[in-house]
């Protein structure tokens, strides 16, 4: 019995190390190869950027918005629900136009925020993307080149981690660019996966209020996964182009980390159950090792550990910076395995302050006001 055991562990190691090396070699589709150009018709352009609590260099990366190589204007609202949010100085300095306004329309504090902000959103193209997105320079000129094709309702952004808060947020930043990145990489190349991130989500104006505006997802938890299927319903597409962004991780703890990456995988779990499941294929590291325990040979655990590394090395170079050391990767992979199988049991999440009860339709219910760290 512990023979067919280990060899049954073995044999799902190795079919995540096929998985890895096909990552591996997805990977460079999402490399810029030319410069962006924005059209000669370039339309204006509104960042919108929900804000909440402090945040690690978050002055500098609103200011990255902003400073575009971009024809036309660019402007950018921002808001907090209370006049004593120490993210409205970031927003104050860079000259964004900052909605101070507490009312509530649901359990979604970002989306309450952002219904709040879209009266003051007067670009043709409205771009709504977390506060902890860092650009380059020719992000609105990429984005208008793909919103001038037509049938496109949705430019939306791959994003690789970057760590701001040290080496608890550099640990999560590598679970973000050697875990989830290759994994979207391999859904988009295989026509499995259907994302719309919050890294990014451009829109038309028109589009939007077609979708009935960012009313309709005020009680969502997925609310960019719920705005990218709402614009396919109408026909149009929603598109990734070859780009990846920065995301600022800023956790400080374990603990924050845990939380943080649980409500992730509980969400994702709970919109796509079987995908969620068939995921297990990107752990091969922790099933290499529990086919050792159980008498496999050594092979299994190099092959494992060899193909991530040449993964990670892989990622790293496309996105431009070393996201953590890769002789940490072992160990961001056991916890990545820890944090998978704990969402199958995850009913409850906690996210900026809040204690959120999700439902299995996708909506949630709050059970705490929302309050600073």
């Amino acid at each position: 019995m512990p023979g067919f055991i280990s060899m049954a562990l073995a044999f799902v190691a190795m079919i995540g190390v096929a998985y890895t090396l096909a990552a591996t070699a997805l990977a460079g589709r999402w490399r810029p190869r030319d410069p962006a150009e924005a059209p000669a018709d370039a339309p204006s352009v509104t960042m919108l950027k929900p804000l909440h609590g402090p945040e690690p260099m978050l002055e500098a990366k609103l200011r990255g918005f902003l400073d575009q190589d971009y024809p036309a204007p660019v402007d950018m609202v921002c808001g907090v629900s209370r006049a004593d949010d120490p993210a409205a100085k970031a927003a104050r300095a860079v000259g964004a136009t900052l909605v101070v306004d507490g009312s509530r329309h649901g359990s979604n504090a970002k989306v309450s925020n952002l219904i709040n902000m879209a009266p003051q959103a007067k670009g043709d193209i409205i771009i709504l993307s977390d506060s902890d997105m860092a650009v380059p320079r020719d992000y609105a000129a990429r984005i208008a080149a793909e919103m001038a094709t037509p049938g496109v309702g949705i430019v939306t952004l791959l994003y690789a981690g970057r760590g701001d808060g040290g080496g608890w947020s550099r640990l999560a930043a590598a679970g973000i660019s050697w875990g989830f990145l290759p994994s979207v990489m391999v859904g988009l190349a295989t026509g499995m996966a259907h994302p719309c991130m919050g890294s990014t989500i451009a829109i038309r104006r028109e589009t939007l209020d077609a979708i009935g505006g960012f009313e309709r997802f005020k009680d969502l938890l997925a609310d960019d996964h719920a705005i990218g299927a709402a614009v396919r319903e109408t026909g149009l597409a929603v598109v990734v182009p070859p780009m990846i962004v920065a995301h600022g991780s800023t956790e400080a703890s374990l603990a924050e980390l845990v939380a943080h990456e649980l409500r992730w995988n509980a969400t994702v779990r709970m919109l796509d159950p079987a995908g969620y499941a068939g995921s297990v294929v990107t752990h091969p590291t922790a099933f290499a090792l529990l086919a050792m325990a159980m008498g496999a040979g050594w092979w299994v655990l190099a092959a494992a550990l060899l193909s991530r590394l040449a993964l990670a090395a892989r990622i790293d170079y496309i996105a431009g910076e070393r996201t953590a050391p890769l002789w940490w990767l072992p160990a961001r992979d056991l916890l990545s395995f820890g944090l998978y199988v704990g969402a199958f049991f995850t009913r409850r999440v906690d996210w900026r302050g809040q204690r959120l009860h999700m439902a299995d339709d996708g909506r949630m219910t709050a059970e705490t006001e929302t309050r600073y760290p």
